[in-house]
């Protein structure tokens, strides 16, 4: 494998948009995703989500297994959304033309625009907050709006100038932050050692009552899900950074790149749990009111103080960088007439006005995690039939016919029905909309679906699971135009007669396939 020499310095803003990243450029190494997709979560936001099933009443053992089987299950279904960027040299949005259709991509770079919007909020308040509230025991800072406001603008306007750069400098912003906040959260092991007591019992067991225990296995399941939400997340993201990747690449090595990464934020995640037990033991009012924030302080010897500072700043760069870089690149896509730089500009300042608004006019804090459930469970099917569609094309695709959208062209191989491929979009829209069906969030969202299994949140599950069920039926019994495949023709599935759609700056006739091949 041949990987130019003449890389570009990080601080050299990045000259590519949303077209095919040229082999020459393609320097990246699976080791550089995982410093991107380990450094984007290993964060507080993720400490947050960790102490999620110590909150729901599991036992230390009970949660840190819930913990396990989230992450590795997520893990799994996230890996092979890896492959796309080193295919195509394109990212994850765009390659979705090849199954939804040329207008049908449109559904992956909205959800890529939401998620990535929603998460970079969660992040600036989640470490802004941490910072704040770190240096207010450290120095005594007061915990106002005012020093909330500077933390959160100075947060903000670090993530948007390292986006800008682009891909490079956040790649060595993370090859940074990976090292330090892993090593800042592992020292909190002298921290937390005397006070962690790892035969925490949590709410169930021999002691509680049957009405108790019979909510084990909805908690059990519950905390999983919420663990698994956290891969799945950076499904739509994977391809903005693994399109640097070279080609010739083994996807064997990409996809074990994105896994690990996956695995090592068992960190941020164990330091979530550890902690959380402290904080039911030690500072329970904090635990009742779900401030983890706020308890992990109270419970923190002096001496940490100033490394949960550093967390907050290291890991919320690491995060907002991965988030909004994604936003400002998928922006680009949907409106050409941006560049990357010019659409990462407006979109970082539409979200910093909204993280003010969001905070201190309406206090959405909460209704934005909420909204990030949403997102992610419409986000799931939608990988499914990436991969799926991945597996049946034999991992080919036609770079000009991915791209007729960007150009503002009509027709090629992916064109379908006027741009859209009515299989994968009504297959992605069925699964999506039972999944929030399924939704159970309580006090904040019930699907009306959602208390059908005994307040578990299926949500996931089932939308992951109607998508990978229906949409290989989908494809055999309305096969795909033959010239949607490559040379050796699709893998179990058949195909229909070729369409043969030229690429016009009109859009073109439809054409009737003569029969099924």
């Amino acid at each position: 494998m041949t990987i130019n020499s003449d890389v570009p310095a990080a601080t050299e803003v990045e000259k590519h948009g949303i077209e095919p990243i040229p082999a020459e450029d393609r320097s990246a190494r699976p080791l550089d995703l995982f410093r991107l997709v380990f450094g984007g979560a290993n964060t507080f936001a993720t400490v947050v989500l960790g102490s999620f099933p110590i909150l729901f009443g599991l036992s230390f053992k009970d949660a840190l297994l819930a913990t396990l089987l989230g992450v590795v299950a997520g893990g799994l279904v996230l890996a092979p959304m890896a492959v796309f960027g080193p295919t195509n040299g394109m990212n994850n949005a765009v390659s979705s033309s090849g199954h939804l259709g040329v207008h049908g991509r449109v559904v992956g770079s909205f959800l890529s625009l939401l998620t990535a919007f929603a998460f970079f909020s969660i992040s600036v308040w989640s470490s802004g907050d941490a910072l704040v509230g770190g240096a207010n025991r450290l120095i005594g800072v007061p915990q106002n709006p005012v020093t909330l406001s500077i933390a959160y603008g100075v947060f903000a306007l670090l993530i948007l100038t390292v986006c800008i750069y682009g891909f490079r400098f956040m790649l060595l912003v993370n090859k940074i932050a990976v090292v330090a906040a892993s090593l800042l959260f592992l020292l909190g092991i002298f921290a937390f050692a005397g006070a962690f007591d790892p035969s925490y019992a949590g709410m169930f067991g021999p002691a509680a009552d049957a009405a108790t225990n019979a909510l084990f296995w909805p908690s059990f399941i519950g905390s999983a899900l919420i663990v698994m939400s956290n891969p799945v997340s950076f499904g739509a993201f994977l391809g903005d950074w693994s399109r640097y990747i070279p080609a010739e690449t083994p996807k064997i090595r990409v996809m074990a790149a994105t896994f690990f990464a996956q695995i090592a934020t068992l960190i941020p995640f164990g330091f979530g749990l550890v902690t959380a037990t402290i904080i039911a033991t030690e500072a329970p009012a904090f635990f009742e009111s779900s401030d983890y924030v706020g308890g992990l302080l109270a419970v923190s010897p002096a001496w940490y103080f100033l490394p949960v500072c550093l967390i907050a700043l290291i890991g919320g760069m690491s995060t907002g960088t991965t988030a909004l870089y994604g936003t400002g690149l998928d922006f680009s896509s949907v409106f050409p007439r941006f560049s990357r730089v010019q659409a990462t500009i407006f979109i970082g300042a539409i979200a910093i006005v909204f993280i003010f608004v969001g905070k201190f006019a309406f206090n959405v804090v909460q209704s934005i995690s909420t909204f990030a459930v949403l997102i992610i469970t419409c986000t799931a099917p939608w990988m499914i039939i990436m991969m799926i569609g991945y597996v049946v094309r034999r991992g080919w695709y036609h770079a000009d016919s991915l791209q007729v959208f960007n150009r503002r062209q009509s027709g090629g191989k992916y064109w379908f029905n006027h741009g859209w491929n009515w299989r994968a979009m009504g297959v992605w829209i069925l699964a999506a909309v039972m999944g929030i069906l399924f939704v159970n969030i309580p006090g904040q969202f019930t699907g009306s679906l959602g208390d059908l299994a005994a307040g578990v949140d299926l949500s996931i599950p089932v939308s992951i699971g109607l998508a990978a069920v229906l949409y290989p039926l989908v494809l055999w019994l309305f096969p795909e135009p033959a010239d949607a495949f490559g040379p050796a023709g699709p893998r179990f599935v058949r195909a229909a007669a070729a369409r043969n759609v030229p690429i016009t700056s009109e859009e073109p006739a439809e054409q009737v396939p003569a029969g099924i091949s």
